[in-house]
């Protein structure tokens, strides 16, 4: 395993960035096929940092290919056995062998929703920090991108379940969905000793968008009101909410839930007050905003997108207009936490809060426009759009929605402060605003 070890220290989807990898194979899936011989390796590392299950797909021939030099695995160096020599391996979803061999599996698999066909050429997608997604382009249904999930947790994946269900329901606010692979490893911790989960899926690929993000940026650079895209906005992910409610399970917001969910508000709040002291001078007054808004009715739970902002929605040419990505919740959560119901609301805040970012990015240009106007205008404009199309006056729920709202910020005073220390100041502004407004 030395030559994978060395290999996956390189790799900007491994989790423990700068630690050498400490690795045990647990199991191992051997397909073979004209092109190449096809392994799925399910790998742990028993890093410092905690022990992380990945997937390592590897493709073995028989002779180099000079084309996949740059995803080779294995040295020129022969195996521990003198006489055999160690076949030239390569990270799998560089080959495109492991393209075709991969949608094919996803194609005569139990979660496929759409046959593929045939793969006629692969590539994989740049600048990916978690997963590898390869971009294929096929004969009967354009181009497809399939997103290969490096590390794996036992349990479904809600990016995949929840697009499969907006998409078997005839929802275009998300890239249509092909398909999805699933597999099973072994686990001492589970009662049947197997865990499983997904391993890859596919949809389509629509390349060439801006995400809503640039949009309202470039606009707000320019001055232009960005009022229209932000109604339309809240539109289409109350349309998106409509469609899960009636796709997916709902439940009521228990006395029990709201406590956890309350539970979790505080305890962001002690880190956020314990990294960044002015959030801590702010503590009381936020306390008071959760407090408020456990002792109101909650709206019904369902499934939700859970990590929603400008950057996870693609603007398209009308009639098709907005289109969400990446529905996998915060990646900070647990798998199965991010698959739970949840409020509705969570994303309604996380977009009320990527308004305020486009208003905080320009502070660190030369500020064209009244950024803190153009930010409001934008957040009502996107509250008109999402009660028009949900039929409930979402400021209804304001103590409900103040306390999201605060929540993400306090998530986003934590992730500035140990990441970005220069953008701080966004989201402590926010906590500030939101406090003092809870206050009055």
């Amino acid at each position: 395993m030395t030559d994978v070890a060395q290999w996956m220290a390189r790799q900007r989807w491994y989790a423990a960035k700068g630690g050498v990898p400490q690795l045990r194979t647990i199991a191992e899936l051997d397909e073979r096929t004209d092109e190449a011989r096809v392994l799925t390796r399910f790998v742990i590392d028993d890093a410092v940092t905690g022990s992380v299950l990945y997937q390592v797909p590897v493709t073995e021939h028989q002779d180099p290919v000079p084309e996949l030099e740059h995803a080779r695995i294995t040295t020129d160096e022969t195996s521990d056995d003198a006489d055999q020599d160690v076949l030239p391996s390569y990270d799998g979803p560089h080959d495109p062998a492991y393209a075709r061999w991969l949608l094919g599996a996803i194609d005569h698999g139990e979660e496929s929703l759409v046959p593929i066909g045939t793969v006629r050429s692969a590539r994989v997608l740049r600048g990916e920090q978690s997963n590898t997604s390869i971009i294929c382009e096929t004969e009967d249904n354009g181009t497809v991108i399939v997103k290969v999930f490096r590390v794996l947790h036992h349990g479904d994946n809600p990016d995949v379940t929840t697009q499969q269900a907006l998409s078997a329901a005839g929802s275009s606010r998300v890239p249509r969905v092909f398909g999805a692979l699933r597999g099973a490893w072994p686990d001492t911790g589970r009662d049947d000793g197997v865990a499983s989960g997904h391993l890859a899926f596919a949809q389509e690929f629509l390349p060439g968008l801006d995400d809503a993000w640039r949009v309202a940026l470039d606009d707000a650079r320019r001055g232009d009101s960005f009022a229209a895209g932000a109604d339309r906005l809240g539109a289409a992910l109350a349309e998106v909410h409509v469609t899960l409610a009636g796709a997916m399970p709902t439940e009521p917001a228990t006395p029990e839930r709201v406590e956890q969910a309350r539970a979790t508000m505080l305890q962001r709040l002690e880190t956020a007050a314990a990294e960044v002291p002015e959030v801590a001078e702010h503590a009381d007054a936020v306390r008071a905003v959760y407090d408020r808004a456990s002792d109101v009715a909650w709206p019904d739970l369902q499934r939700i997108h859970g990590d929603l902002h400008l950057g996870q929605v693609l603007s398209a040419p009308e009639p098709r207009g907005w289109v969400f990505l990446d529905f996998e919740g915060e990646p900070l959560r647990p798998l199965h936490e991010r698959s739970l119901p949840d409020v509705p609301l969570r994303d309604v805040a996380g977009m009320l809060r990527s308004f305020d970012y486009v208003a905080g990015a320009l502070a660190h240009e030369t500020e064209p426009v009244d950024a803190a106007a153009w930010a409001h205008e934008a957040r009502e404009a996107f509250l008109d759009g999402y009660t028009r199309g949900i039929g409930v006056d979402v400021r209804a729920h304001r103590e409900v929605l103040d306390a999201f709202e605060l929540d993400k910020a306090v998530y986003e005073v934590v992730y500035e402060a140990r990441n970005r220390p220069t953008w701080v100041g966004i989201p402590v502004a926010a906590v500030e605003r939101l406090a003092a407004r809870s206050v009055r």
